[in-house]
């Protein structure tokens, strides 16, 4: 099963690398990884996929907090969340199927962001399975190149993962919770 992991780490040189490592030292592999900043100064954010049983799971958020530079973990995969992933695509096209392929972007809600006379680059955004189900619906025109961020995760409503919590550094230069 796909198990959704989300951390707050501090944006310092060498945390991903720390990260990744950890997985690949404790057998794990990671299905798709998105890092990038948020609201707090200093602190990143990762949404790690990775493919494991509960257990598992659990091992790798109990590791991540006993990694120098990590905040805070949250297995987010049985709570309600909104998952996105972006990919774009350059596509083949010709004079004779142009047009279809455009009514395949609007059906998908997709969106064209560059045109040249022989192909289009498109960006999707949604869930896995839909820009899954448009590389499918694509692929027999020609997909030339494509590329694709990673999930993103986000809880509904007005929970967080840090829920409750703002970051601070402390007198030891450690990034420390400080509830609000």
């Amino acid at each position: 099963m796909q198990h959704t992991l989300i951390a707050l780490v501090e944006d310092k040189p060498g945390v991903l690398n720390r990260v990744s490592s950890l997985f690949r030292r404790r057998g794990f592999n990671i299905d798709s990884l998105t890092v990038g900043r948020t609201d707090q100064p200093g602190i990143s954010r990762m949404t790690i996929v990775m493919d494991s049983d509960s257990a598992g799971a659990e091992r790798v958020t109990s590791y991540l907090y006993k990694l120098v530079n990590v905040i805070y973990v949250d297995d987010v995969t049985n709570r309600p969340a909104v998952n996105r992933d972006l990919a774009m695509m350059k596509v083949s096209v010709s004079a004779s199927n142009r047009t279809e392929i455009i009514q395949l972007v609007d059906v998908f809600r997709a969106r064209i962001v560059d045109v040249a006379n022989d192909s289009l680059i498109i960006e999707i955004t949604g869930d896995e399975d839909k820009i899954t189900g448009f590389v499918e619906v694509l692929r027999p025109y020609g997909i030339i190149e494509m590329v694709r961020t990673g999930i993103v995760s986000m809880l509904r409503g007005a929970i967080a993962p840090d829920s409750g919590h703002a970051f601070a550094m402390n007198g030891n230069g450690k990034m420390v919770k400080v509830f609000s």
